[in-house]
């Protein structure tokens, strides 16, 4: 499994993106030759090495000679007449989709009727496509971005002066982790917004992971603050077990709900993705009885849980926060005893050594089937265990 971290700690841009694929190891040939396939005319690439800060960097421009106006069916019709890997295409279109959509609610239109300014413009097709095709060539299985950098100011484009962050990217990162930067100047443009949004798995910290290289993609401008126009992408294997996770912990007080729903509620909270679930008997205030409702998560599954708890409780708020955790590698194995095979659960530990528990479950419902004691059947799964 190759993984990339998208290291976005000044932005991120189309031109930034394919830059870094190559500082990463994409020839330059092969990139030229998929974007001949293309079949668009009228533009030239630029490439070059720079030094940002001490930092080695890849610069890509693209050189358009004629500037045009495309809609979302035009650029659809440039790709499928091209020679481009099905897949490409497919991932190339998503991302557009995603601008379309954004650009549409922004400025209060269809999808079908929106104009791609700067967006539809040569420079970003091959940004985008160069980007897609870079990712296909290294490998890369799984994308993870840091939170993006939202600056003030105002930036210029077809419509005029328009606020910073740019509309079309508030509207691409909805749900997506931000920070503000102290800084009146673009850091994230539309383009690099909708490439981050539809190619990242996921987004948050660096991930657990073996890096094998480092590579920088370079910005067309300079920051006015000095500070080095880059995108750094983060390149290597995931671990296979990881040691260190980021979940949410997600809880809440309630003393006026019936418990004998919890049953119910523990179990749909699981299916929903919850990684563990319990109920605390708690005094509350006033010395009235209560319960404590804690439930970790997934960060990708927390916004479902947490309008699980409210919808199934009688809860009126939540509290919750990101806590870092510690997990054993774990397979899961079958136990075989008198009444039929039980699965259970290998643990690693630290040592070396390993330990395995019968799963509770198979050996109840192999008790209920054949009428046998469950604790016979949990014994002998686990002398099996260690046999």
């Amino acid at each position: 499994m190759r993984i990339c971290y998208f290291d976005c700690f000044s932005g991120i841009s189309g031109n930034m993106l394919l830059g870094a694929l190559l500082d990463a190891g994409l020839p330059e040939a092969l990139l030229r030759a998929e974007l001949d396939k293309l079949k668009l005319t009228s533009w030239r690439l630029e490439i070059k090495p720079v030094v940002k800060a001490g930092l080695r960097a890849v610069m890509v421009k693209v050189r358009a000679e004629v500037e045009q106006q495309r809609h979302l069916a035009d650029i659809q019709t440039l790709l499928e007449q091209s020679e481009l890997n099905r897949v490409i295409i497919r991932r190339v279109l998503a991302v557009f989709q995603r601008l379309a959509e954004a650009e549409a609610r922004v400025h209060g239109t269809t999808v079908e009727e929106v104009h791609f300014h700067e967006v539809g413009a040569a420079d970003a097709i091959i940004d985008i496509v160069g980007a897609v095709v870079g990712l296909h060539h290294l490998g890369i299985n799984e994308i993870v971005c840091s939170p993006l950098p939202m600056p003030r100011g105002w930036v210029r484009c077809a419509h005029g002066e328009l606020p910073l962050p740019a509309p079309a990217v508030c509207e691409l990162l909805k749900g997506i982790p931000v920070q503000g930067e102290n800084l009146a100047q673009e850091l994230v443009t539309p383009t690099g917004a909708a490439l981050a949004v539809e190619l990242s798995r996921s987004f948050g910290p660096l991930p657990p992971m073996f890096i094998e290289q480092t590579s920088y993609g370079a910005g067309s401008r300079e920051r006015r603050d000095r500070r080095p126009n880059l995108l750094r992408l983060l390149i290597g294997r995931r671990q296979a077990v990881e040691e260190s996770q980021l979940v949410e912990v997600i809880e809440t007080q309630i003393d006026d709900w019936n418990p004998e729903f919890w049953p119910h509620v523990s179990a749909r909270l699981l299916a929903a993705g919850a990684l563990d679930v319990s109920l605390l008997p708690i005094q509350m205030k006033k010395g009235r009885p209560g319960f404590l409702l804690r439930l970790l998560a997934d960060p990708a599954h927390a916004i479902q849980l947490k309008e699980l708890v409210l919808s199934e409780t009688s809860a009126i708020g939540l509290r919750f926060h990101n806590m870092q955790r510690m997990t054993l590698p774990r397979t899961v194995v079958e136990l075989e005893t008198p009444w039929g095979i039980v699965r259970g659960k290998k643990v690693e530990l630290p040592d070396g050594s390993s330990r395995i528990k019968p799963e509770y479950e198979d050996c109840a419902r192999l008790a209920k089937k054949s009428g046998g004691s469950l604790q016979q059947i949990h014994a002998a799964a686990l002398e099996n265990s260690n046999g």
